[in-house]
C-alpha cells in the first residue's frame, strides 16, 4: 500500500500559484514510482490572505501546517501593502511560519548547470563548476529579536532592531553545519561580523568549540563584507557557507545570481517541526498571471523535499537531470539567458515533468 504523505501547499502571491502549480503536477506524476499517495491542502497565507482574511496569516493555516509532513511555499509579498504596519505586511506570515514550525536551518544550494556558465555575470573560468551551500539560521538574529519598531523620543522617530544569538542557537546550527560539510567537499565557511558585532564574537567563538567536534572539516572565518567580495570574485572557494539570518538572506540571494537565474534555486527550512520547502525567488508582481515565470526553483524545492523529508535522494537527483536535460534542448522561460526555444512556465515545467516520469 502506497506510503500517505500530507502536503501543505501555500502557493501565496504574484507568480507563487503559477509555480506551485508546476511543483504539485511533478509530485502528482512521482506517485505512482514512489510508491507514495500525496494528499495536499491548499490554504493562502500573504497578500492573498490580507485580501481574505485582514491578515498575513490565520492560525488554523499555523495548525494545519504543523500537522503535515511538509509545506510547499510559493512566495509571499506585494507593493501594495509595503505601507501596511509591520504586523500586516505579507512577509509576517513568512516568518510566522519559520517560527511556528521552528525550522531554524536554512539550506540554500548554489549549483551552477553546465549550459548557463555562459549566463553568469561571471567569466567562465571563475564560474565553472560552481557547487555551493548556504546553511542560514532562520529563527533568530535581527528578524526575530526584541525590542524591535519605531517608537517617539522628544518629537523625533527611532527605529529599533536587536540582533541576538543564544549559544544553543548557534551551535544546533554550526552542527548542521558540519554535518552537510562531511557528506560534500568538508569545508565550512564561518560568516560573521565579529571586528564590530559582540553576537558576532560570540558566534565566532561557539562555531570554533563545535569545530573541535569534527577534525576532518575544514574551518574558517570569514567577516561578512569580505564574503560578499568573494563570491564575486571567487565563488569557487567555498564549499559549505555558516551564517546568521540577515547575512543569509543577502549573500544566498548574491550567490543565487551566479547561477545565471535566482529563478533557479530552491532553498529547505529544516528543525524541530514540520519542514518547509520554497523557492528563493519573490513574487515578482510584474509578470504574475501571464505564463512567463520559471518554475525551475519549484521544481528543485520539490526535489529537496523528496531528499530531504521523504528520504528519496534518488528521485531527487533524477529531477535535477532532467532540468539540466530540458535546458540543454534549449528551452527555457525569459529570465535564462540561452540560445533556444523561450517557453512559458507550463511548457517548460511540462517538459522537466515528462523528463522526470521518463528516468525515475
Amino acid at each position: 500500500m502506497p506510503k500517505l504523505k500530507r502536503i501543505v501547499t501555500l502557493p501565496g502571491d504574484g507568480i507563487g500559484p503559477e509555480v506551485m502549480t508546476q511543483g504539485v503536477a511533478l509530485l502528482g506524476a512521482l506517485a505512482n514510482s514512489l510508491d507514495m499517495e500525496f494528499e495536499f491542502s491548499e490554504d493562502l497565507v500573504g497578500g492573498a490572505c490580507l485580501r481574505e482574511y485582514n491578515v498575513p496569516i490565520r492560525e488554523k493555516t499555523y495548525t494545519k501546517c504543523k500537522n503535515a509532513d511538509a509545506v510547499l511555499l510559493g512566495a509571499v509579498g506585494l507593493p501594495e501593502y509595503d505601507n501596511n504596519p509591520s504586523h500586516l505586511r505579507p512577509e509576517k506570515a513568512l516568518l510566522g511560519l519559520r517560527g511556528e514550525l521552528g525550522v531554524y536551518c536554512n539550506l540554500r544550494p548554489a549549483q551552477l548547470y553546465d549550459i548557463l556558465v555562459d549566463a553568469s555575470p561571471l567569466k567562465k573560468e571563475f564560474i565553472e563548476g560552481l557547487d555551493l551551500m548556504v546553511v542560514r539560521e532562520l529563527c533568530g538574529g535581527l528578524y526575530f529579536g526584541q525590542p524591535s519598531g519605531i517608537e517617539q523620543r522628544k518629537n523625533k522617530r527611532f527605529g529599533i532592531s536587536t540582533m541576538t544569538y543564544g549559544e544553543d542557537e548557534i551551535r544546533r546550527i554550526a552542527i548542521k553545519a558540519f554535518e552537510l560539510a562531511r557528506l560534500r567537499r568538508g569545508k565550512v565557511t564561518s560568516v560573521d561580523k565579529a571586528n564590530v558585532l559582540s553576537v558576532s564574537q560570540l558566534w565566532r567563538a561557539v562555531v570554533t568549540e563545535v569545530a573541535g567536534d569534527y577534525p576532518d572539516v575544514k574551518l574558517e572565518h570569514m567577516l561578512v563584507d569580505n564574503c560578499a567580495m568573494q563570491l564575486v570574485r571567487a565563488p569557487k572557494q567555498f564549499d559549505v557557507i555558516l551564517t546568521e539570518n540577515m547575512f543569509g538572506d543577502i549573500l544566498s540571494d548574491e550567490a543565487s545570481q551566479l547561477t545565471g537565474s535566482i529563478g533557479m534555486l530552491p532553498s529547505a527550512s529544516l528543525g524541530d517541526g514540520t519542514p518547509m520547502y520554497e523557492p528563493v525567488h519573490g513574487t515578482a508582481p510584474d509578470i504574475a498571471g501571464k505564463d512567463k515565470a520559471n518554475p525551475i526553483a519549484m521544481i528543485n524545492s520539490v526535489a529537496m523535499l523528496l531528499h530531504y523529508s521523504f528520504e528519496r535522494p534518488e528521485a531527487a537527483k533524477t529531477i535535477s537531470t532532467a532540468v539540466e536535460t530540458v535546458l540543454k534542448q534549449g528551452y527555457h522561460t525569459g529570465d535564462i539567458q540561452i540560445e533556444g526555444k523561450l517557453v512559458g512556465t507550463k511548457e517548460l515545467g511540462g517538459r522537466i515533468i515528462e523528463e522526470t516520469v521518463k528516468n525515475i
